[in-house]
């Protein structure tokens, strides 16, 4: 059984409940001794007074008795007898438990009470003013980058560039490339931006012919057949290399030349092939395949996590980085809006009591069973101490107010009595 914890503080408490106590019964101990005595007085003849103290004494006692066997019957059977209607914490607890998560939930949580009350609060535009202090600001920002930290400290790097890369190659399986190749390639090409990428190859090739010209030459003349003269060779070797070297220049200085709106052409057609030519675009998504299934693809694919990941918490832990500023410049201007902007304000109340509203409803159920459920868990015996620790000294109170009352009408009744039959 699950009951409560009986702390130093709980026992403070039960010592100021045994004092308070002890003086409702001595109050009840000195009304009894006054009616004793009273009454004495009484039949001694000491005089009419006499009658109108015992009487009020007489009516004290009976009200003090009444109200401590009332607060005695919450927690225990008086006088240890069998009284039906007694020790009700004790015997009633479960039914106290489902009373009080019935209530709880039908007067706090229903729908219009939480949107009655995030509707008065005004959560919005307190939100948004709270929100539009940089200083406030400030520590949403720590709170959320320690907050991001942590996540990615307790996410394991295997797991997650399992899961990266298996969507990343999911989705590269998945997804044709090739019509939005040509698509491309074709914009490229109508828009001639391709024309820089062959004059930088141009410039390059012109470059390398210039400074390995002899191992041009070289390749040539070792191309050719053996019975040829050595001096033959050499003078075809200079030849192809020159022709070579202009033609390259010439497609270098020459936006217009030949091989230049072959290329275009070409590039052209292959775009259109990418897009609407079945075997190449087949052969595209082959050579997408074997690309992706390489394995220094896949390491490149894995990695990409761990970099993001190092990216992510460097700059979550620099108060200057412009993950952390730009954060904080968001927060102040949703903080702003949020405070000035009336319009904004009804939709984030709106979502908020919507939100809210969904949740008292759908789990009102769990929420009340958790209080009802959690009483019945209490000893029964624990639980009436832990009570009548934390209320028991007020109930005395009762005691003490029955004891005074009591003896108030009493005297009350005995005045009026003599009164109307004199």
């Amino acid at each position: 059984m699950v009951s409560f914890s009986y702390t130093a503080a709980d026992e403070e408490k039960s010592r100021g409940v045994r004092r308070m106590k002890t003086l409702a019964t001595s109050l009840l101990v000195g009304v009894a001794l006054v009616y004793a005595l009273a009454t004495w007085a009484h039949h001694a003849g000491w005089g009419a007074w006499t009658g109108y103290v015992a009487a009020a004494a007489e009516a004290g006692m009976v009200g003090a008795l009444a109200d401590w066997f009332a607060v005695t019957a919450l927690f225990r059977r008086p006088l240890g007898l069998p009284i039906p209607h007694t020790a009700i914490i004790p015997t009633k607890k479960d039914q106290l438990g489902a009373s009080l998560g019935s209530f709880v939930g039908e007067n706090f949580l229903s729908a219009d009470v939480v949107r009655g009350r995030l509707h008065a609060f005004g959560i919005a535009r307190r939100l948004g003013g709270w929100l539009a202090e940089p200083a406030h600001a400030d520590r949403v920002t720590a709170e959320l980058s320690t907050a991001l930290r942590g996540a990615l400290t307790v996410l394991r790097d295997a797991d997650v560039q399992a899961v990266v890369g298996e969507a990343i190659t999911r989705r590269a399986e998945a997804a044709e490339i090739a019509p939005g190749l040509g698509k491309t390639l074709e914009k490229i090409v109508s828009d001639g931006a391709h024309h820089r990428a062959v004059d930088l190859v141009c410039t390059r090739a012109h470059d390398w012919l210039v400074t390995h010209g002899d191992s041009v030459m070289d390749a040539v003349q070792g191309g050719a057949p053996g019975w040829t003269p050595r001096f033959v060779d050499r003078r075809i070797g200079e030849r192809v290399y020159k022709e070579l070297l202009r033609f390259v220049t010439e497609m270098r200085d020459m936006p217009g030349h030949p091989a230049r709106g072959a290329i275009d052409r070409f590039l052209a057609d292959f775009a259109a092939d990418l897009q609407a030519d079945t075997d190449t675009r087949a052969r595209v998504e082959r050579l997408k395949s074997d690309l992706l299934a390489r394995p220094e693809v896949q390491d490149i694919i894995a990695s990409a996590w761990s970099s993001v990941r190092n990216l992510i918490i460097a700059a979550a832990e620099d108060d200057h980085s412009q993950l952390r500023l730009r954060a904080r410049a968001s927060l102040i201007s949703l903080g702003k809006r949020l405070a000035t902007d009336a319009r904004l304000q009804s939709k984030v109340e709106g979502w908020a009591e919507d939100a809210a509203a969904y949740l008292v409803t759908t789990y009102r159920d769990e929420i009340t069973s958790l209080i009802t459920d959690t009483v019945a868990g209490w000893d029964a015996v624990q639980t009436s101490r832990k009570i009548e620790a934390n209320i028991g000294r007020d109930l005395q109170f009762i005691r003490i107010n029955g004891t005074v009352v009591g003896a108030l009408a009493g005297l009350l009744i005995y005045t009026v009595s003599h009164a109307a039959g004199a």
